[in-house]
């Protein structure tokens, strides 16, 4: 299981990601160009602590993210999927990707995922922030694939 980050705009929402990857020992996947400086001393600051627990990858770009190896499928999380993402079956090797936090992702992402999903909202809303969202999906998913990391320290 992995997560992705497609040209992400918000250093905060970055740094949330770090810690949730982190603290659920889950790879985490950073697509550039991001909307902001990605320097290393940025990603120290964003990032606090938990950047040396994290399993990090960056992507100049996202052509070159899709040309290195993945072990699943690419599970799209957009508010124009159709699909819940309590109905989706996941795989061990999925990763989860989001689209930028102020726009989404393009055509080009959508067209390129295996699946669109949603994560299912009241009425009348519009979208949650995407680290909450990608919380929401990546706990369904390692509950489903016995994922989560064991309270006993012992793997998966």
């Amino acid at each position: 299981m992995r997560i992705a980050m497609y040209q992400p705009d918000m250093p905060p929402s970055v740094g949330a990601m770090i810690r949730l990857c982190a603290c659920f020992g889950v790879p985490l996947d950073i697509i550039e160009p991001c909307g902001f400086p990605m320097s290393d001393r940025a990603l120290r600051r964003v990032a606090m602590d938990y950047l040396a627990l994290a399993e990090i990858k960056r992507h100049v770009s996202w052509p070159g993210f899709l040309a290195a190896p993945r072990p699943g499928r690419l599970i799209l999380l957009s508010t124009a999927g159709a699909t819940s993402h309590l109905e989706w079956r996941f795989a061990a090797g999925d990763t989860l990707l989001l689209g930028r936090e102020s726009v989404g992702a393009p055509r080009e992402v959508h067209e390129a995922a295996d699946a669109v999903i949603a994560v299912p909202l009241a009425p009348g809303r519009r979208s949650l922030n995407i680290v909450v969202a990608a919380a929401i999906v990546l706990a369904e998913a390692m509950r489903q694939t016995d994922l989560f990391p064991r309270r006993d320290g012992a793997e998966p």
